[in-house]
Order: C-alpha cells, then sequence, then structure tokens
C-alpha cells in the first residue's frame, strides 16, 4: 500500500511480528519500540517484536499518529482479532462465577452430539467436552488413559453441527493414530473420512492425521488445507511442542495455529520440565494472553495457588477420578559388581573433563550423559560393535578376569566377565511373572540393550518394538495375544504414548530413566487407564544402579513431577515423585538437570 505509514507483518520467524514504517515516521517508530520489551530495531525504519506481546499489548499501538493507514498482514490481523475477543473471553473464565455461569451443561451434551454420535461417554468426559465446548479454544491436560481422545472427538462433533467447523486437523505422534481411527469408528454413526498425512492433503478428507516430524516440511500444503473451510487443529500429545518457537515442532504448530478457527490440545503431562513448558502451550491456545496468565499465576511461587488461578483455562480428569485400582511403583537400587564400578568410574572421570568448561553446550552435555545411562546399566553398551546395535553376547557363567588386562579390552569384554545387574533383574522379574502367567512390559531407552535383552529372555519369546521396527502391529499383536509371548521389550519414545496394553499386561520394568519426566508418565500409563478391571494389580519396578548417574536421574525426575502434580493441584502425580525403596531380587534436559550432572561428576572426583 503506497500510503501506508506503518505495515505489520510476519519476521523471519514464526514467533517474531516485524513492523516497518516510511522515512517520515522513524522517529514514531522510535517511540513505539520503547513500549514493547522485546523490541530489536534492526534499521531506523523496521522493528521486531515478539508476536505474544505484541498481541498482548495492541493498546500501544492506539498511540500512533496514523491509524487509518497502518497496514495487517491479514493472518497476522486475524490472530490480532482473535487475540482481542479472547482476551476477554479468557479474563471472564479466569473469574470463578462468569466461568461457572457461561459453561454448557453437561445435560445439554447428548442434544448437541446429535444422534449421529453413538458412543457412551462418562460423567467426567461429559463435564470436560461441556468445558471445552464453551471455549473458543481449549486444553484438556486429563491423565493419560482418560479418553482424551473421545473427548476431542466429541468437541469437534458439537463445533461441526453448531458452529460451522468443517474439518479437523490432528497433529499428533504415530502411536495416536490407531485411537484416533478406532473412536472414529467408535463414536460416530457416520464416521469422518480420516486420512494419514502422506505428501499431499485430499480435499474430500473431512479428517488429516499428520505426525510431528512431517509438519515442519508440510506447513504450506497443510496451512492451505486448514484455510480452505473451517477448521479446527488438535494437537495431540501437545508436549511434544513445549519447547515453542525454539522447538522444531513449536514453531510448525505456531505457524500452523491461525490458519485453524479453533484450536485444542491434549496431554496428559503439560509441564514436564516446569512452567516454562506450561507458558509455551498456552501461547498456541491463546497468542498474547496464555503465556502472560501463566507467568502471573505461577509468579507468586505458591502453586497450589496457581493451580486454582490457571483452573477455568483448563479441564484435567484426574486418575483418582478414573477409579482406577492402585499402581505400585517401587525403585530396586542394585549394587554394581566390582568390574563394572571401576570401569564406570573411570568414564565417570573422562566425561568430567570433557564437560569441564562446556557447561552450556547442552548438546555436548546430552551426548555424555546419553553415554552415563549406557554406563550406568553396562560400559559394554560403549564398545563399538559389528553393528550400532549389535546384542551384547554374555557368557554364563562368567569367565575369571584375566590379570593386567587393560581397562579398555574389560569394557569391550565385559559381557565374559560379569553379567550386568540390572539385566540379571530384569530376568528374575520376567521368570517370576510368567510363572504366575503374567507378562511384563520391559523399557530401556537404549536399541541395543533391548537386543541383548531379547537374546536374554528367549525362552519367553519377547515382542520387540522400537522405531526402526517395521513389522510393529504384528510384534503388539504378538504380545497381547500368542500366550508363548510373556515379555514386550520397547522404548519410551516409541511405545510411551497412545498405545493401550492394560487388557494384557500388569507388569513393567524400567531398565534405565533419562531427565524426561513427561515420557516417564507417559509410559507409566501404558498399563494403568481407563477400563482396567477393579481386582487387578499393576506393578511398575524401576531398576537403578547404585552411586550412578541413575540417581541423578531418580531425583530430577522427583522434583519435576512433583511440580506438575502440584501445578494440576493432583496429589496421585505428586506421590510418583517418592517411590517406594525395593530391595533387589536377582533425554529432555534441562538447565537444573545439567547442574546435578555437574554435581555427580564433582563428587566422584573431587
Amino acid at each position: 500500500m503506497p500510503n501506508a505509514s506503518l505495515t505489520i507483518g510476519f519476521g523471519d520467524g514464526v514467533a517474531r511480528a516485524r513492523l516497518r514504517v516510511t522515512t517520515p515516521f522513524e522517529p514514531d517508530l522510535r517511540c513505539l519500540a520503547l513500549r514493547f520489551q522485546s523490541s530489536v530495531q534492526r534499521t531506523p525504519g523496521s522493528l521486531d517484536v515478539d508476536i505474544d506481546e505484541l498481541l498482548a499489548n495492541l493498546v500501544a499501538l492506539s498511540t500512533w499518529p496514523q491509524p487509518e493507514t497502518v497496514v495487517w498482514d491479514p493472518q497476522l490481523a486475524a490472530l490480532a482479532s482473535d487475540s482481542m475477543r479472547d482476551a476477554q473471553t479468557v479474563a471472564k473464565r479466569l473469574q470463578a462465577e462468569s466461568a461457572a455461569h457461561d459453561e454448557l451443561s453437561t445435560e445439554d451434551i447428548d442434544a448437541l452430539l446429535g444422534e449421529g454420535w453413538i458412543a457412551p461417554l462418562t460423567s467426567f468426559q461429559r463435564r470436560d467436552i461441556a468445558s471445552l465446548a464453551s471455549l473458543r479454544h481449549g486444553a484438556n491436560f486429563s491423565v493419560p488413559g482418560a479418553g482424551k481422545t473421545r473427548v476431542g472427538l466429541a468437541v469437534f462433533q458439537i463445533l461441526r453441527r453448531t458452529q460451522g467447523v468443517e474439518r479437523l486437523l490432528v497433529v499428533g505422534p504415530k502411536s495416536c493414530y490407531e485411537a484416533w481411527q478406532n473412536e472414529n469408528q467408535a463414536c460416530l454413526e457416520e464416521p469422518l473420512k480420516m486420512d494419514i498425512f502422506s505428501r499431499t492433503a485430499s480435499p474430500a478428507a473431512d479428517s488429516l492425521l499428520v505426525n510431528y516430524e512431517r509438519l515442519s516440511p508440510a506447513l504450506n500444503t497443510l496451512g492451505e488445507w486448514l484455510s480452505a473451510r473451517p477448521a479446527m487443529l488438535l494437537l495431540d500429545e501437545a508436549h511434544r511442542m513445549k519447547l515453542g518457537a525454539s522447538g522444531t515442532y513449536g514453531a510448525a504448530c505456531l505457524a500452523l495455529g491461525p490458519r485453524g478457527r479453533h484450536r485444542m490440545i491434549l496431554t496428559g503431562t503439560p509441564a514436564p520440565n516446569g512452567s516454562k513448558d506450561l507458558e509455551n502451550l498456552f501461547g498456541f491456545v491463546w497468542p498474547g494472553n496464555g503465556r502472560q496468565k501463566v507467568v502471573q499465576a505461577v509468579g507468586g511461587g505458591d502453586l497450589a495457588q496457581a493451580s486454582r488461578a490457571l483452573r477455568p483455562l483448563f479441564t484435567r480428569t484426574t486418575k483418582a477420578e478414573l477409579a482406577l485400582p492402585p499402581v505400585t511403583t517401587t525403585v530396586r537400587t542394585v549394587a554394581l559388581p566390582s568390574l563394572h564400578r571401576e570401569v564406570y568410574e573411570a568414564l565417570l572421570g573422562r566425561f568430567s573433563a570433557r564437560a569441564t568448561g562446556a557447561e552450556g553446550d547442552f548438546v555436548a552435555l546430552g551426548k555424555i550423559i546419553v553415554y552415563m545411562l549406557m554406563a550406568a546399566t553396562t560400559p559394554a553398551l560403549l564398545a563399538v560393535g559389528t553393528t550400532r546395535h549389535e546384542p551384547l553376547a554374555y557368557q554364563v557363567p562368567p569367565m575369571p578376569v584375566p590379570a593386567g588386562t587393560p581397562l579398555f579390552d574389560l569394557m569391550q569384554d565385559l559381557p565374559s566377565y560379569e553379567v550386568a545387574p540390572k539385566y540379571r533383574e530384569v530376568l528374575a522379574i520376567v521368570a517370576e511373572n510368567a510363572a504366575r502367567g503374567r507378562k511384563t512390559l520391559i523399557w530401556s531407552t537404549f536399541v541395543r540393550s533391548l537386543n541383548t535383552l531379547e537374546q536374554l529372555l528367549s525362552e519367553f519369546s519377547p515382542a520387540k518394538v522400537h522405531g526402526g521396527t517395521e513389522d510393529r502391529d504384528m510384534q503388539l499383536a504378538r504380545f497381547r495375544n500368542d500366550p508363548a509371548c510373556m515379555a514386550l521389550l520397547s522404548n519410551p519414545a516409541t511405545l510411551g504414548e497412545g498405545i493401550s496394553l492394560h487388557h494384557y499386561c500388569h507388569d513393567a520394568v524400567y531398565v534405565d530413566r533419562d531427565f524426561a519426566a513427561g515420557r516417564f508418565l507417559q509410559s507409566l500409563d501404558r498399563i494403568h487407564r481407563l477400563g482396567l478391571p477393579h481386582d487387578v494389580t499393576t506393578k511398575v519396578t524401576v531398576l537403578a544402579s547404585a552411586g550412578t548417574i541413575d540417581e541423578v536421574v531418580a531425583d530430577r525426575l522427583s522434583t519435576k513431577v512433583r511440580f506438575m502434580g502440584s501445578i494440576l493441584d493432583d496429589p496421585a502425580v505428586q506421590q510418583l515423585a517418592d517411590l517406594d525403596e525395593e530391595p533387589s531380587i536377582g533425554g529432555g534436559v534441562d538447565e537444573q538437570d545439567i547442574r546435578s550432572l555437574i554435581g555427580h561428576f564433582r563428587a566422584y572426583t573431587s
């Protein structure tokens, strides 16, 4: 526009806006820059501002000398208009009386869903649907296994019948596809035409499923599909975008957000590393308002009060509401054999030297953490094999250690001299469970560890699923249906979300854990979820090597889980921060994780 005094559009990234002016208005731009803390004036005629701050402080633009000649990018203008409406809605919701008055009644849900909805709903699902359908955008933080997929589909059905929404784009991990496809068939008399996105978006599809990994390269295609007809954008397992604009997934979700008329997030673990995660999630749902409300609520330090303050902005069904039988979660600390301890401490000294001076290098320290987690299970996992994931060949019974053997050679040949105590524990637990007719789910971060355990547990015909498994459905079917298959080997990154195993398995073992609290909590609920019979005992065992990084991980996970339970006002989550100790019988890294790790180094090298 030739006569525009100020143009407002997107900057270089999805989280930044760029304001441009003609030469006569450069002094006014400098004055405007003072109204925004995030402002960066790169040239006299251009100013970059965080979109969140711009939307939260639109009143600053009222001082512009020629408001009638301000030109907005259409998409950003729509986002600004929505933000102003959402700010009013959020403000009303945070007033308890208004929230209760404006919310739909659970008694109205059946009529709103219509006769085309054929699935039963629990009382807490009805409550969550009523709350979410009362908002333009929403967040469902119900525990894994509470039926968030069904709730999300029901909200879409209501919006489709009452507000003209025609399309649903679901972004989630591949593991969630099965649940969405099953619920689509079970809930709707005439199911949605639901496609899995590959390279093109079918114009005829009512709903698309796409995983987070595919999102970034497909932004233009998916954006056009969302914009072509009124659509709802739903993020399943939304904690995957917890890094916000600084992460690949978060940036892609934020870029798509303005294209959806309605936005919804589903996750049972909304703040795995603290309040910053929650800020980024709310920032996606309510740009310009959500992040600000989290900062205000958490800033006082009273998490119980923060939870009460934010409660009108999200729904949550707790474990207690599911009325599930209790789960017994214990830690078994195993002592390291002498050779294992000697190698671990030698590696610890080496890693400590490498980390010194590089505390700010998260990539380098992340690699060190991975190596140390491997070494806590067995240093042999670090030795180079024929292939990267080659299973360790254990000698049973172990051979005596030859005198004078160099430590590096011992690390490579460790399986010949010592059986890793964690593997010995897993074998004992699986054997004991199998004798009682109970299947066991075994979690390990490392594929090489899974491959090794597959061999050690061969008599129990284990199934195995990791990121490279091509016959995943076949392996899961074998675990569920084959009475000879008494164990399933997997890692939380692959099966930690979206899969239900509670009808087939009631025992889980963690060979190792990393610092990802959300992934730990998500994986716990694969075998403890809605639909579990009341007479079933669920048992989870966490293995930890004494005096190793396992203890640092346990301490940090306890802190993170306790925070999440407090911010969600959920005592059941907080209790998981203090696992019971049990005697032996047989990454998502943040700055505090790094400080704890450095402390572990110093304790052994000082």
